[in-house]
């Protein structure tokens, strides 16, 4: 997948519905991927992206595997090596080792929300243990330092809202975000990141660093294509050692069959990590080319028909009352007040198709203006709600 080829597609697709509506009902993304003439693989990430965009965990991960789902086994030698291999809070031990590191990369696919609610919980954590700097491979500016919450022109992927969660909190919290992308392909894209990274390292001195990023910029070692990845190139750069962490290989896919056999064998109600008996981390099978870290993720479980992970220890339930609906289908987007007006990213999305359809909103406490759109995407009510 050529990278900037993919982004100039979803622009232009986006642009055809109107510059606005980048939060679109099902049957709409549906009919863009139907109608696209580009390859059946193209057309499943531009899916996956724009479900997950619009906060529709499922319909991504499905349209996802449309393409790249293959059914997964384990050798029995493999599983019985694998069972003997002790499960450890994923997060604890992250925050754990971040006092003893410099730098932290940790990736994500980019059609999982869940992984940006994981590195989320991450971010006040490090920046108690000295973390001061957020690079974001998606943003397309540093503005974000100044207005203190992401918008639409900030990055592609940072339009859903998990991601514009995270950004929100690592702002709230103190971190300056940077972005570091970097023109081309392949090898030539992997040096410009990590030059942009090095570059920022060198202006700015005063505490750690966090980057997030995309699959496999994350790994160590040999890679086939690109010879070495922006964490190996950084590596070269800075002499520094990153812990890199890994959340795509061991979470969830669409249906069981696609998902990691070890999976499985954990049945981890949390994130997790496995060591063995001698306090050694399991990171993968692939010693040519690996992170340091392999997060194995649970599990969905749905809550009101809400993904559960999204009740972190400060989100609660809204429910949107029934009175304020006077048609289906309808978006129901909830801003952080005054962010609607600036185009900036909803806390959260649901859309309705009918009466009998969950009406609950995941939002952090404070102040929310409640966005309806119609079938046409025109905005048909708007109320406040405050949330103690």
């Amino acid at each position: 997948m050529k990278f900037y080829y993919l982004i100039a597609l979803l622009f232009l697709s986006i642009l055809s519905y109107g510059q606005t509506d980048f939060y679109r009902f099902s049957d709409d993304i549906k009919k863009i991927q139907e109608d696209s003439a580009q390859s059946a693989s193209l057309r499943g990430q531009m899916g996956a992206t724009y479900y997950s965009i619009s906060g529709k965990y499922k319909p991504a991960l499905e349209s996802w595997d449309m393409v790249f789902g293959r059914a997964q086994r384990f050798s029995t030698a493999d599983s019985l090596k694998l069972t003997k291999l002790i499960p450890v809070n994923a997060k604890d031990y992250i925050l754990n080792r971040a006092s003893q590191e410099k730098i932290i990369i940790i990736n994500e696919a980019h059609h999982n929300a869940s992984h940006r609610t994981f590195a989320s919980s991450l971010l006040q954590g490090l920046y108690d243990r000295g973390y001061r700097y957020l690079g974001v491979e998606t943003l397309a500016n540093d503005s974000l330092n100044t207005t203190k919450f992401a918008n639409l022109k900030s990055g592609i992927y940072s339009q859903e809202p998990e991601f514009g969660n995270f950004l929100y909190h690592a702002l709230k919290i103190g971190f300056k975000l940077f972005p570091y992308d970097a023109e081309g392909n392949g090898k030539e894209r992997e040096i410009g990141e990590a030059k942009n990274i090095y570059n920022f390292m060198q202006q700015n001195k005063e505490g750690k660093y966090l980057i997030y990023c995309g699959y496999q910029h994350a790994y160590k070692g040999a890679h086939t294509a690109w010879e070495k990845t922006m964490t190996g190139r950084l590596m070269e750069l800075t002499g520094l050692n990153p812990l890199t962490i890994d959340q795509t290989q061991f979470s969830e896919k669409s249906l069981p069959k696609y998902n990691e056999p070890l999976l499985r064998l954990v049945n981890n109600t949390v994130p997790v990590i496995l060591k063995d008996k001698d306090q050694t981390v399991y990171n993968g099978e692939d010693q040519k080319l690996f992170t340091d870290i392999k997060i194995i993720h649970p599990n969905t479980k749905y809550k009101k028909g809400r993904p559960g992970w999204m009740l972190t220890e400060n989100r609660n339930f809204y429910k949107v009352p029934a009175s304020e609906i006077t048609e289906y289908p309808v978006l129901i987007m909830a801003y952080r007040k005054g962010e609607f007006e600036q185009n900036g990213i909803p806390a959260d999305i649901i859309e309705l198709n009918a009466p009998k359809d969950s009406r609950f909103l995941i939002l952090d406490k404070g102040n929310y203006e409640i966005i309806i759109k119609d079938r046409k995407y025109n905005v048909n009510r708007k109320f406040e709600v405050t949330l103690k």
